[in-house]
């Protein structure tokens, strides 16, 4: 599949520069530097959306992954097989002008804004492979896909890091959402917790509501560096035959 993109017409213009518009200006002082930097990188705007030919020429330049076309959401195999191979999907569909605030499915603008910038961080890139590898080797397995998904989600989509300046968020999940953007960092809510990942293992997640709790990191290499735990904890529960809630 290809990104077609002279077929994009003047609403999904219009919905990319809405979302941009409202959404980027918030981020500064709440979204990880190196989320900003990637933006920049990228060369990412609102006037335009981004043609993934020429995204994918400057993605090389630093840290060699690619996006990759797929129809929408693709099975598990599909997605950490793409990861793997430094590849990361994205659907080439925007949502409608009267979708603009909620959607069952993500498109574009969620892979795109919110994921791609930090594919231009070498360690988050580098953990994500490997998060990967892991996901593969177990992938028939139920358990282990269950907690592979909690890592992804309490870290790519919905994490938080701990940097010099403050709280600061990199999970795309929030990165894309105007309304979790002000909840995750400053509502009374959430519990923010330090990133553990048996903690995490333990934490079922819902989709369908913001988070009751976000787990901290201090760095793009704590995550990196979780690997090798990640890999003994997840293999524990299959020999275990662990049943999860």
């Amino acid at each position: 599949m290809r990104q077609e993109y002279e077929k994009y017409t003047a609403e999904d213009f219009e919905v990319w520069k809405i979302l941009f518009e409202r959404q980027f200006p918030t981020l500064h002082g709440k979204a990880t530097q190196a989320y900003l930097d990637g933006i920049e990188k990228l060369g990412f705007n609102a006037e335009r959306i981004p043609n993934f030919d020429e995204v994918n020429k400057r993605l090389s330049q630093y840290t060699g992954w690619q996006i990759e076309v797929v129809p929408g959401l693709i099975p598990a195999k599909e997605f950490f097989e793409l990861l793997e191979n430094r590849s990361f999907p994205s659907s080439t569909w925007l949502r409608k002008m009267e979708e603009l605030d909620y959607l069952e499915e993500p498109d574009m603008f969620h892979d795109v804004f919110g994921h791609i910038p930090l594919l231009s961080n070498q360690a988050l890139c580098d953990f994500l492979a490997q998060l990967s590898v892991i996901s593969l080797r177990y992938i028939d397995n139920e358990t282990a896909v269950k907690l592979i998904a909690r890592l992804y989600w309490y870290t790519v989509e919905f994490g938080l890091i701990q940097e010099k300046e403050g709280l600061r968020i990199y999970g795309a999940g929030i990165l894309s959402s105007r309304g979790e953007t002000e909840y995750s960092l400053f509502s009374e809510v959430p519990e923010h917790l330090p990133f553990s990942v048996e903690a995490i293992l333990n934490t079922p997640f819902f989709i369908d509501r913001y988070q009751t709790q976000y787990f901290v990191i201090d760095s793009f290499e704590q995550l990196f560096n979780s690997i090798p735990e990640i890999e003994r904890l997840v293999v524990r529960a299959v020999e275990e035959e662990r049943v999860l809630v």
